[in-house]
């Protein structure tokens, strides 16, 4: 099997990252692969959006940011403005501040790392504004492509050492040499900078050009353990701020994903991207009628050549995959139209952040099961949700 050579180059980065960063990125990139998929697959558009271009995260656990600034660009296209190419190192630096006041305050009792929530993004707009890459690349430690493995555990240790309090109380400098280490490796907090001519500040520029509120924004999610139609909390390790999600049936998902693509709205998106029938390299995401452990290697090389027979997804199947562990918060993405495969069947249309390097140069197709199975939760504009599932969330 020959392999895409931005993963040969992304396994050489995960070599000197720490080790939980580096299966956590190896489970990202590393898949089965079909020869010839492209070709078993025809594709008629059924909703298209506008969108800005793919991004590469790089050996970074970042995805979340850059799935949500992604969908933010996508909601400057919808309200009509100039889509921005916005700095996902600035929401990432915001919330590394955020996460470590959290992490001393709970004496380290907190996941800590490059992770985060779709919401995240979204929260650190609302408190901190945006900026463009032009003015906050974040690539400060000679580099051009996103590294964070060094740093990270650079920003855990000092905060272990904060934490641990060998002066017997802390110090009131702890803050200012933390953001010091951030300020040396992404740079800076641009107080001010110039954008097409004109200066703004991060958040005279969120007001004035990127102009989406923060409150207009919200996350949906499908638990058998939570009330339906009522709030709560997805208990995942990155969900760092305990932040809460609408809960709805199954179905309800497929339902406001639906509504929201044929309205114009976008979704970002995460979900577990770890299973054998997630192929980054072929662009397919589906949930095959047969289990991949009792397939024979014919069938495994060919799983992803064309249209395949799908399992039923269940409520109880869904929930059982959170429960023991083989649904995980693996991966942001911003799903942003609908396709029809030869068949008729709908799949849904994914802009990943791993670069350009895959059959269909960074997107992939994804069938509705597979979303009904393996969505952690998605994040989407209010008024993207159908009027009556509104009133019954009593938005």
């Amino acid at each position: 099997m020959k392999l895409n050579p931005i993963l040969i180059i992304l396994f050489a980065f995960l070599l000197a990252l720490p080790a939980g960063a580096q299966v956590d990125l190896i489970n990202k990139v590393k898949d089965n692969q079909s020869e010839n998929a492209k070709a078993g697959f025809q594709w008629t558009p059924v909703v298209d959006l506008e969108r800005t271009s793919v991004k590469n995260q790089g050996a970074s656990g970042t995805c979340w940011s850059y799935s949500s600034n992604s969908f933010l660009e996508s909601e400057m296209i919808r309200m009509g403005k100039e889509p921005v190419d916005l700095a996902e190192m600035f929401t990432v630096r915001n919330t590394y501040e955020e996460k470590a006041d959290r992490y001393v305050r709970l004496h380290g009792n907190l996941n800590f790392g490059q992770g985060g929530a779709l919401p995240d993004v979204i929260d650190m707009y609302g408190k901190y504004g945006a900026v463009p890459q032009s003015a906050y690349a974040g690539l400060n430690y000679g580099y051009d492509y996103n590294r964070h493995g060094e740093m990270e555990a650079i920003l855990k240790g000092m905060l272990d050492a904060v934490i641990a309090n060998k002066n017997k109380r802390l110090s009131p400098v702890w803050k200012e040499a933390y953001n010091k280490v951030l300020d040396v490796y992404l740079g800076e907090h641009p107080e001010s900078f110039e954008y097409m001519g004109k200066t703004y500040t991060p958040k005279s520029f969120a007001e004035e050009v990127v102009g989406v509120e923060a409150g207009d924004y919200v996350q949906v999610t499908s638990w058998s353990h939570h009330p339906l139609y009522e709030k709560c909390v997805i208990l995942v390790p990155d969900n760092w701020t305990y932040g809460e999600s609408y809960n709805v049936a199954m179905e309800d998902m497929i339902t406001i994903i639906d509504h929201a693509l044929k309205n114009g709205y976008s979704i970002s998106w995460a979900a577990d991207v770890s299973e054998k029938y997630f192929s980054w390299k072929n662009g397919i995401a589906f949930v095959p009628e047969q289990d991949y452990a009792d397939m024979a290697a014919e069938e495994r090389e060919q799983l992803f050549n064309g249209p395949k027979p799908e399992a039923a997804i269940t409520v109880e199947m869904r929930q059982e995959a959170y429960d023991n562990y083989t649904t995980t918060d693996d991966h942001g993405m911003q799903i942003v139209g609908i396709s029809k495969d030869q068949n008729g069947k709908e799949w849904y249309l994914v802009k990943n952040s791993w670069g350009t390097g895959n059959d269909y140069e960074g997107y992939l197709y994804v069938s509705k099961n597979y979303v009904r199975y393996k969505t952690l939760s998605f994040l989407l504009h209010k008024e993207g949700i159908p009027a009556s599932l509104r009133k019954k969330l009593s938005m």
